[in-house]
C-alpha cells in the first residue's frame, strides 16, 4: 500500500500509512502572535482528522492549544514528556486522548508504531525558566519508516537514534529572517539528508509563516528555502527523490517493503 503525505504548511503534515492517518505539530491559525499566514489556505476541516496527532514540542507554532482543540473527540495526542505540567491549556483538552512520551518511547496505533526520538532544539515554552519538556522528533512505523524532525538542529547521532528510514520530513526554514542555534536551514537539511539517506523527502517548515511588518526583512528567507533544499539536496544526496509540494498539495510513496 502506498504511503501518502500530504504538507499544510509550517510543519503540520499528515501522514497516511497502514490505514492510520497521522498529523504533525497541527497549526490551523491564520495568524498567531507576531506572525501572519502568507502563503497558502487554511487548512480546511477535513485535515484535522486523524487517529494520532504528534506535537514535537512546546513553542506555540508546533503545539497550538486551539489548533488541537478542533481535533475529534477520541484522537490520541502525543505531546513531550512534562507538557501538561508546562502548559496547563492542554488539561481543558478533556476529549483528546493525551500520552506523555520522552525519546525511546513507543505507541502503537493499529498496525502503526510511533517512536520517538531525541531533537536538538530549545523546546521550553516560553524563552525562559528551566528544560523540563525534551524537543522530539517521531519515526512512524507501518508500511513505510517515515521520520519526522519536528524543529531540530544537525547533529552526530542523527541517523543512529531514527534509525533507517524510507522518507524524511525534514524542516528546511523558519518563521523570521533569521535562523538560531537548533534550527535547519536548506543546506544543513541537505546534510542532515546525506545521513540519513532515506529514499524519499519532502521538505517542511518554510514558505508560511511571516512576521508582521517584517515583508522587507530577508524576504529570501521567506521565499527561497524549499528550492535551494532541492538544490542542495541534489549535490549531497543526489540518491534521494525530494518531492517540493506546494500547500495542501499530496505524494503517494511506494512503500520499500
Amino acid at each position: 500500500m502506498p504511503v501518502e503525505i500530504t504538507w499544510w504548511g509550517h510543519a503540520t503534515c499528515a501522514v497516511h500509512d497502514s490505514n492510520v492517518r497521522v498529523l504533525t505539530d497541527p497549526l490551523f491559525a491564520r495568524r498567531l502572535a507576531h506572525l501572519r499566514r502568507r502563503r497558502g489556505a487554511l487548512p480546511p476541516p477535513e485535515a484535522r482528522r486523524a487517529d494520532v496527532a504528534l506535537v514535537s514540542h512546546l513553542h506555540a507554532d508546533h503545539l497550538h492549544v486551539p489548533s488541537l482543540a478542533r481535533l475529534a473527540a477520541g484522537t490520541r495526542l502525543l505531546v513531550p514528556r512534562g507538557a501538561r505540567r508546562a502548559v496547563p491549556a492542554l488539561r481543558r483538552l478533556t476529549h483528546l486522548r493525551i500520552d506523555e512520551v520522552a525519546p525511546g518511547d513507543q505507541a502503537r496505533i493499529g498496525d502503526l508504531v510511533v517512536r520517538a526520538v531525541p531533537a536538538r532544539h530549545d523546546g521550553r515554552r516560553l524563552p525562559f525558566g528551566p528544560h523540563r519538556c525534551p524537543a522530539l522528533g517521531y519515526v512512524l512505523e507501518g508500511e513505510a519508516r517515515t521520520y519526522f524532525a519536528g524543529d531540530t538542529g544537525l547533529f552526530d547521532d542523527m541517523a543512529k537514534e531514527t534509525g533507517p528510514v524510507d522518507v524524511a520530513l525534514l524542516p528546511v526554514g523558519g518563521w523570521g529572517p533569521y535562523l538560531g542555534e537548533g534550527h535547519l536551514d536548506a543546506g544543513r537539511a541537505a546534510e542532515a539528508l546525506a545521513r540519513l539517506a532515506p529514499r524519499s523527502a519532502v521538505p517542511v517548515h518554510y514558505g508560511t509563516y511571516w512576521p508582521i511588518g517584517m515583508d522587507a526583512v530577508r524576504p529570501h528567507e521567506f521565499h527561497t528555502p524549499g528550492d535551494e533544499f532541492v538544490r542542495l539536496a541534489a549535490r549531497h544526496a543526489p540518491g534521494v527523490a525530494v518531492h517540493r509540494l506546494g500547500h495542501g498539495e499530496s505524494v503517494r510513496l511506494e512503500a520499500a517493503r
